[in-house]
């Protein structure tokens, strides 16, 4: 890598001394979900802080520069202050709601940036473990907070909305973009990071039906079968959550080269790939903003959870849809627009550790995580996801790995991954759930045309 000019040297020095600055080896510790979120952030001018003479309020005012304009999604901040001043001025709840949604949008992409530039400091493998744990901290962070009010099924909702989303609609719309975008050529991508994600899905799916068969064959001892049913979904848990840091170590030490993106012959590294290997904040001041941003995130997700119920009677749909599909929306956009960018570019490596990796990582680390935290805090959440639920994830698993068997892909894929959202959404709109905590809610009230 070039040496980095002397104004940038400066600003380094300034914010924090020796920094382990790598250049491809440092990639190894970035996942898609970062190169994927880059493509949201624009560049600052520092210029316009030349000026400044006082060393301390440049540091301050360029970290706010970077920080909160940084991202092309900085519209979206607006929203935070109105939703805290909304919730303490009694507005509507619908209004809580939506303006929470919108303000944690640019708050995952932040998340993303801040522990990125973390990684810069601590090395790749540091980095890389760093990056994937807080790949989805909005949808923890959302779980939490329904656990601690004992809203179970929101959490079920919200969590499986998110895999649908990231498997359907995500991977969907961006190879229905990138295949239109590149009509004329074959878009390919490395099939066995692919294969890998399916076979971690399918074991999460199983960890799901089980419970679900025993409930079906239990019904003579409804008591005994609940028992059951909880002790095997945290035993399952434990089995997922060991899944996962098995594919931590396959995807950040033993396999790595699986999960990068393979550069054409002739094809150069880009200033801006360089420029996203260089700190523009010091370690201190990251780990400062890391936790000031997660609070918020905290904040916004307390609102959600507290006025779901109060928008769903407002606008007249069913928690299961919100839960389903509306958070998840607002939980995946920053991912969903950075995969269809890397898939208009053709590189489909980068789209499917995008959406791929989003939903292995809430199906196997967010979803058990969450039953062992209910657990701890004394909340009894399962893996059953009940009928309807447990076929969509099932079908929404197969279809994607029928799709991505041969390593080529085409805009008809993307496509028919796309119908098949709407459909399931379909499905979840014509649907009345109660909020039950047993069985995630269904009962003989189910439908409501």
């Amino acid at each position: 890598m070039a040496s980095a000019s002397p104004s940038a040297e400066e600003w380094l020095l300034e914010n924090g001394g020796n920094i382990k600055v790598l250049s491809k080896e440092m990639r190894n510790g970035r996942t898609a979900h970062n190169v994927s979120s880059s493509s949201l952030r624009k560049k600052s001018d520092r210029a316009l802080l030349a000026g400044i003479r006082v060393g301390f309020l440049r540091r301050f005012l360029g970290n706010l520069q970077e920080v909160l304009l940084g991202t092309k999604l900085f519209i979206f901040l607006v929203a935070i202050p109105f939703a805290i001043a909304a919730n303490y001025r009694h507005f509507g709840s619908p209004w809580v709601f939506a303006l929470s949604c919108l303000g944690l949008i640019p708050l995952a992409e932040r998340v993303t940036f801040l522990t990125e530039q973390i990684a810069l400091y601590t090395g790749p493998t540091v980095g890389g473990l760093l990056n994937a744990t807080c790949g989805n901290v909005t949808e923890l962070v959302i779980a939490i907070f329904a656990l601690i009010q004992n809203k179970v099924a929101v959490v079920k909702y919200s969590l499986l909305g998110s895999v649908l989303s990231n498997l359907l609609l995500v991977l969907g719309s961006s190879l229905f973009c990138g295949g239109i975008a590149n009509i004329s050529k074959e878009q390919k991508f490395e099939r066995k990071q692919a294969d890998v994600n399916s076979l971690l899905l399918l074991l999460g799916l199983i960890c799901h039906v089980l419970p679900l068969m025993f409930k079906y064959t239990g019904k003579s001892n409804p008591e005994l079968t609940a028992f059951a049913t909880l002790a095997l979904s945290r035993a399952s848990s434990i089995i997922m959550l060991i899944a996962y840091f098995g594919y931590l170590i396959f995807q950040l030490f033993t396999h790595r080269q699986l999960f990068q993106e393979q550069q054409e012959e002739g094809e150069v590294e880009s200033d801006e790939v360089e420029s996203d290997e260089t700190p523009v904040i010091g370690i201190y001041s990251a780990l400062i903003w890391l936790v000031l941003m997660t609070g918020i995130v905290a904040l916004l997700s307390e609102y959600v959870v507290a006025t779901i119920e109060a928008a769903s009677d407002s606008w007249g749909l069913s928690v299961g849809f919100i839960s389903v599909i509306l958070l998840p929306i607002v939980g995946n956009a920053v991912e969903h627009a950075g995969a269809i960018i890397f898939a208009f570019r053709n590189k489909l490596d980068i789209t499917l550790g995008v959406a791929l990796g989003s939903a292995t990582q809430i199906a196997m680390f967010v979803i058990p995580l969450s039953v062992i935290i209910s657990w701890i805090i004394g909340v009894k959440m399962d893996l059953d996801l009940s009928l309807i639920e447990t076929i969509s994830l099932g079908l929404s698993i197969l279809i994607t790995s029928l799709a991505l068997q041969d390593g080529t892909s085409h805009y008809m894929k993307g496509l028919v991954l796309l119908l098949c959202y709407f459909v399931i959404g379909a499905c979840f709109f014509v649907s009345w759930a109660p909020l039950n905590n047993t069985n995630l809610g269904f009962s003989s009230e189910m439908v409501r045309l």
